[in-house]
């Protein structure tokens, strides 16, 4: 797969994607690195842990937040892709699902449009996404959190999301999908999914996980936001097991280390 101008080889290990939130409200970091420079200053510091992809988030997705506009996401995100374009040499994902963002963003270097909705809700998004190539990670979400049966429900949700793509002249070698840890589920039925991740890895296409830190670690064995890396890394180990080829997280070095041992055990190569 090719992000921008780097080749991931998938299936060869695991990649590690590094969250960095320019937000004042996100709930595990937010307002930390909403100026350039700090922003900045922990990409580089990711990087140099061992982040293979840097994916910069404008508006927070925390239950309960506030929707912004296009223009105040692109005040915040603009500067700091025009800035980590030319200062560090790995991809640059956005976090958007806003079609006007996501042409911001591509146009000052980024190459990977992360859609927290599947890209359903802004239909000029998979176009522009299109135009410019970019990989495209599609999260499985919805907008109620009633299921008959869970994992089908997701595999089929996900399905149409994969059609609106395609429909928009995406190229399938530019999908990822993302089974949404976190969104419109419990905790137990995200529980659920990491047991059976295996079957979303079987829809042909590269699976990113997104536990890091969230709430249904600290529902699930009653640990707080600040505890949570330990617990995250056990899934991180557990989505490597299971097929995923991206997990994206806040906590690095010690994901990056958790990964480069069970790919060495699954895989013989880090």
């Amino acid at each position: 797969m090719e992000i921008g101008k780097h080749n991931f080889h998938i299936g060869t290990r695991t990649f590690i994607v590094g969250i960095l939130n320019v937000t004042p409200d996100s709930f595990s970091d937010g307002g930390q690195h909403n100026s350039v420079e700090a922003a900045v200053k922990r990409a580089v510091e990711m990087v140099g842990h061992g982040a293979d992809i840097i994916e910069v988030g404008g508006e927070s997705s925390r239950p309960g937040h506030s929707i912004i506009s296009a223009q105040e996401e692109i005040d915040r995100v603009l500067p700091v892709v025009s800035a980590l374009a030319s200062q560090i040499n790995v991809p640059i994902a956005v976090d958007t699902w806003k079609a006007e963002v996501a042409q911001a963003v591509l146009d000052a270097g980024a190459s990977m449009i992360n859609d927290i909705y599947g890209f359903i809700r802004d239909p000029q998004l998979a176009k522009i996404c299109a135009k410019h190539n970019a990989v495209c990670c599609l999260m499985h979400n919805r907008d109620n959190d009633i299921y008959s049966e869970l994992i089908g429900e997701i595999k089929t949700d996900i399905g149409r999301g994969i059609e609106v793509l395609r429909s928009a002249g995406v190229d399938q070698s530019k999908i990822i999908i993302d089974p949404g840890i976190g969104f419109a589920k419990s905790a137990e039925e995200n529980v659920e999914i990491l047991r059976n991740l295996n079957k979303i890895c079987g829809l042909g296409f590269p699976v990113m996980l997104g536990t890091s830190r969230k709430s249904f670690i600290g529902k699930t064995i009653g640990l707080p936001l600040e505890e949570r890396c330990e617990a995250t890394i056990a899934t991180t180990v557990l989505g490597i097991s299971s097929g995923c080829d991206f997990i994206r997280v806040h906590d690095i070095a010690e994901n990056k280390k958790a990964a480069m041992m069970t790919d060495y055990i699954l895989r013989r190569t880090f």
